[in-house]
């Protein structure tokens, strides 16, 4: 039995938020690992592994965004089915930034089960499917930014307290990414500068009359 000052509602949305902190710091620690940092050699100096920890927040964040549209099952106004939340086009409220959440969720559950299998899957092409995270986490986003939580439609409130925490989270795993990208690049090896044909050409001239003249072909 729910407090009398918490509804439906609210319930779902401490859940979605709760999904958004739990994908931004499943996202955190696996830039982390892309970083190659060790908590043996930094900060906490202490051995763990933060894979196993990586993969659980996974699960935890698949765990709750299920959740939080099966509360909304409870609610009486707007009244809301199963198949307004598997198929949300058509769902009383909102139904553009519930096709969003539900996109969100979808790729968020094939990142989760590809994981799974990438043992099976092969590094290769586990590695491309996992980068469906980022889409997910882009939709997800955008779902708990412009989503009202009173399904009201009511505009966005940029200064409310869980519209800060989304973009809190949002800019903060955007930063990372950018530095991690950015990192990428100055760590990408260089080729080294090649022959030009008309080098190539000029080397292959010189060899020949060098043959003739000593009659040697």
């Amino acid at each position: 039995m729910l407090p009398a000052s918490i509804t439906v509602l609210d319930l779902s949305a401490y859940v979605g938020l709760a999904a958004v902190g739990a994908i931004t710091l499943n996202m955190l620690l696996g830039l982390l690992m892309a970083f190659r940092y060790s908590p043996h050699r930094s900060w906490p100096h202490h051995r763990f592994n933060y894979f196993r920890f990586h993969n659980w927040t996974g699960y935890m964040a698949l765990a709750v965004s299920i959740l939080h549209p099966v509360i909304l099952l409870f609610n009486k106004d707007p009244h809301f089915r199963i198949r307004d939340l598997v198929y949300p086009v058509r769902s009383p409220s909102q139904p553009l930034d519930n096709t969003i959440g539900a996109i969100a969720l979808y790729l968020l559950a094939f990142a989760v089960v590809t994981s799974y299998l990438r043992i099976r899957l092969g590094r290769h092409l586990w590695k491309a499917f996992h980068f469906s995270i980022y889409l997910a986490a882009a939709a997800l986003f955008w779902h708990s930014l412009f989503n009202d939580p009173g399904l009201k439609n009511a505009p966005v409130d940029w200064s409310d307290g869980s519209k800060l925490f989304v973009q809190s989270c949002l800019f903060f795993i955007a930063a990372i990414s950018l530095l991690r990208l950015r990192l990428a690049r100055k760590k990408s090896p260089t080729r080294p500068p090649s022959r030009s044909a008309d080098s190539q050409r000029h080397v292959s001239i010189a060899g020949k009359k060098r043959c003739l003249r000593d009659k040697a072909c």
